[in-house]
């Protein structure tokens, strides 16, 4: 038995539709219990766990598009793709909008952390996300590439011994232009009287 994010909510606890209906409070226990979470369907659970996810990290009541409240409703999704792929492993389109999640959730959290680092702390800690910073440089490794930087390589090398004459002889005649200087500049110096 896989543990979900969602066992936490009460199965007494009314749908999200019906919390704010003065008149549940009047009906009996049988219509109570279909309009409370016992009987509720996984999307509705989902619904009331965002909604307290986003609860805890909204900035004022009428916040439904900011930063963190986007990261705590991906948070959600997340979770439920999460349990979701542990029962049935091999669902690939699942895992790829999970990791597309994913990825959005980690460009938010990086924007936070550059713009307003304090709220990004908040967020993370309410919502229990580990960030881990990317790295500064990625490259898949193929085959090809592989190849390709050994050859250029290669010709780089190659290069370098071929060019390595031409600078030997351009050092020597730079030496010998200096040498020749430096004896014509001696030799005035000594044939002009102190």
């Amino acid at each position: 038995d896989i543990p979900s994010h969602l066992d936490d909510l009460p199965p007494t606890m009314l749908k999200k539709d019906y919390a704010d209906v003065p008149i549940v409070d009047s009906v009996d226990d049988v219509v109570r219990r279909l309009l409370s979470l016992e009987m509720a369907s996984q999307k509705e659970k989902m619904k009331i766990k965002t909604q307290q996810l986003v609860e805890k990290v909204r900035r004022s009541p009428n916040d439904n598009g900011s930063f963190e409240v986007q990261v705590a409703v991906l948070t959600a999704k997340i979770r439920t793709f999460e349990e979701h792929l542990q029962r049935h492993p091999k669902d690939k389109n699942n895992r790829r909008h999970m990791l597309m999640d994913i990825d959005r959730r980690n460009k938010l959290l990086a924007y936070l952390r550059r713009v307003r680092y304090d709220t990004f702390e908040n967020t993370c800690k309410q919502l229990n996300i580990q960030y881990a910073l990317p790295p500064a440089y990625r490259r898949r490794v193929t085959k090809r590439w592989l190849v390709k930087k050994a050859f250029c390589r290669k010709v780089y090398e190659e290069a370098r011994k071929l060019k390595a004459e031409e600078r030997l002889k351009k050092r020597r005649e730079w030496r010998g232009r200096a040498r020749a200087t430096r004896e014509a500049a001696q030799a005035q110096h000594e044939g002009t009287p102190v």
